[in-house]
């Protein structure tokens, strides 16, 4: 069931409520059973036109945003990612990352990313696309596609590198969220969220429940909430997106690893994967009696 049917059901219940106490005090006295009575009919009537589908106002609020974002040549934002993971207790812990991200359309983009683990940076620069591990000082570097959309796939199904946030920095967000689009509607405005008002859109794509909250004037997304549907634990996933910069002039720098001289030079692959190629171990030296 989803939360527009509660919230929807809900209301119904209230209305009634309310319906049936004006009736009360207008009509003359009845039993308290036949008020009852008159009033159940109407609830489950009304709860029974509820379809779930996608509402004009929801589509137009997320087409805006999508849009704002599309349009963007340039855009750097704070990512912040808390995500819950099952613990030996039972109740899920919940883990955080914060990433400074920049990019520049079509082909260049930025990601510097810190806790809760140890710190990571991306860099991709039209051509090639690099991992740098600062802290164990350890640098991958690999041929890259001329899209950002492009450089992602590749970079998930080589190293397994995947970031929360990247139907925010898509050529086509609206594309994303529209190929599996089945549910979407409006829930209403809050001034929680990021300091400003925001439109409140709730919405399901493929597997995944998805909350967002998008600035009611600029249209830029704040926060998103998401769980997915084949998860039986439904371990929530929260993303915070603050210090919007749109169109700003990003340095021709930007976009190249600083400070790697040093850095020893591994694979681009998956931490999975086994024996990947430049990663195979040096060859043992033969027994002494074989020499």
């Amino acid at each position: 069931m989803t939360y527009k049917k509660l919230q929807w059901g809900a209301t119904v219940v209230v209305l009634s409520m309310l319906l049936a106490i004006s009736a009360h005090a207008q009509q003359p006295q009845t039993t308290q059973h036949a008020h009852k009575a008159a009033a159940k009919p109407d609830a489950n009537a009304a709860a029974s036109t509820f379809q779930p589908g996608l509402e004009p106002r929801a589509i137009d609020i997320l087409k805006a945003a999508c849009a704002r974002l599309a349009a963007a040549k340039t855009m750097s934002f704070t990512a912040v990612v808390s995500y819950e993971s099952p613990s030996r207790l039972g109740p899920p812990l919940v883990y955080s990352t914060r990433s400074e991200v920049t990019l520049q359309r079509p082909d260049k983009l930025r990601v510097i990313t810190l806790g809760d683990g140890p710190p990571s940076e991306f860099y991709y620069d039209g051509k090639t696309m690099t991992a740098f591990a600062p802290k164990e000082n350890l640098i991958a570097v690999a041929d890259a596609p001329p899209t950002i959309d492009a450089a992602l796939e590749v970079a998930y199904h080589t190293g397994a590198t995947y970031f929360p946030f990247s139907d925010v920095i898509v050529a086509d967000p609206y594309k994303d969220i529209a190929d599996g689009l089945k549910i979407a509607f409006y829930i209403g405005q809050s001034s929680v969220v990021a300091g400003t008002t925001t439109d409140m859109v709730a919405y399901i794509t493929g597997d995944v429940f998805v909350q967002i909250w998008i600035g009611a004037e600029d249209k830029l997304p704040r926060r998103v909430y998401a769980i997915y549907l084949n998860d039986r634990a439904r371990l929530r996933h929260v993303l915070e997106l603050s210090n919007w910069e749109l169109d700003a002039t990003v340095p021709a720098d930007a976009f190249v690893p600083a400070n790697t001289a040093g850095a020893s030079h591994i694979a681009f692959a998956r931490p999975d994967a086994v024996d990947p190629t430049a990663m195979k171990p040096p060859p043992k030296a033969l027994p002494a009696q074989a020499q």
